[in-house]
């Protein structure tokens, strides 16, 4: 674990203001650029997701509604000065209040390991956003639409799913998950109520390295097969969201162009290292 964050007294804020342009919705829903400045966030709430997944609310001083599929900048600050920042998905729809964030643990890394391993309720850290543009979904820009997520790819599709909940609507949906046991599924819970809940939502988990005894799902990774059965026809004209490892990404984007989906349909989310590139 990184010195600079691996105990909670090695952590403070430093607020070293910086400006970036991004998008802002306004008032009739359509997005327009403004400036984007650091603040202050506290963290009011967390939620145990998997053994490697938090979920934290938090409370941000004039938090300006996002659209679901947008991320923010993380920047943690040490004692010595050194500065760590990455790059989450936001995992709640704007019709709430409280932005949320879901973040996986990753092995060596110097932001997430403390924003799940070490953070508690009413630690404060920055926070840059909502930043991003293109991969966004609204009910407004209507359906179908087609979801994979590969792991913690899961999050800013769930903004979507919640955001289409909290607006009844009722656009054609489909989520392929791919992960690898039972036990590493993200929002399991949830994701089992909006399916048993809605006729035009279709949720199929793909389950890569360990199944329960008699699972009847999709074992092993995601493949074209999988693709045809599960999801919509290039006919059918859907947006396709794919977001998950960049080898992931890489690889359904191709198999949905082999399937006849057009370039310009497939809207991609990639996760590396450093966190997500758009």
């Amino acid at each position: 674990m990184n010195q600079a964050f691996g105990r909670r007294a090695g952590t403070i804020i430093m607020a070293t203001h910086g400006k970036s342009r991004d998008i802002k919705v306004t008032d009739d829903g359509r997005p327009r650029f403004h400036r984007l400045t650091w603040k202050r966030v506290i963290v009011c709430g967390i939620a145990v997701e998997t053994q490697r997944v938090r979920s934290l609310s938090l409370n941000v001083a004039g938090w300006e509604r996002h659209l679901p599929g947008q991320h923010v900048d993380i920047r943690l600050t040490a004692e010595n000065g050194y500065q760590a920042q990455r790059s989450y998905s936001i995992a709640t729809p704007p019709e709430e209040d409280v932005p949320g964030l879901t973040v996986e643990r990753v092995i060596d890394g110097e932001v997430s390991p403390y924003l799940v391993d070490e953070v508690k309720v009413g630690d404060q850290f920055e926070l840059r956003g909502p930043i991003g543009g293109h991969f966004v979904w609204t009910v407004a820009a209507g359906g179908p639409i087609f979801l994979i997520a590969g792991g913690s790819g899961i999050v800013p599709l769930m903004a979507m799913l919640r955001h289409r909940r909290r607006q009844n609507d009722h656009t054609p949906a489909v989520l392929i998950y791919s992960a690898r046991s039972m036990e590493d599924i993200i929002y399991r819970k949830e994701l089992d109520e909006l399916a048993s809940n809605d006729s035009n939502l279709r949720v199929v988990i793909a389950l890569t390295r360990v199944q329960p005894q008699g699972w009847k799902g999709h074992r092993g990774r995601i493949d074209e097969s999988l693709l045809v059965h599960a999801g919509f026809p290039a006919r059918d004209t859907p947006t396709n969201f794919i977001c998950g490892p960049t080898s992931f990404v890489e690889y359904i984007s191709a198999l949905l162009i082999e399937l006849g989906h057009h370039e310009r349909s497939i809207k991609t989310e990639r996760f590396g290292p450093s966190g997500p590139v758009r």
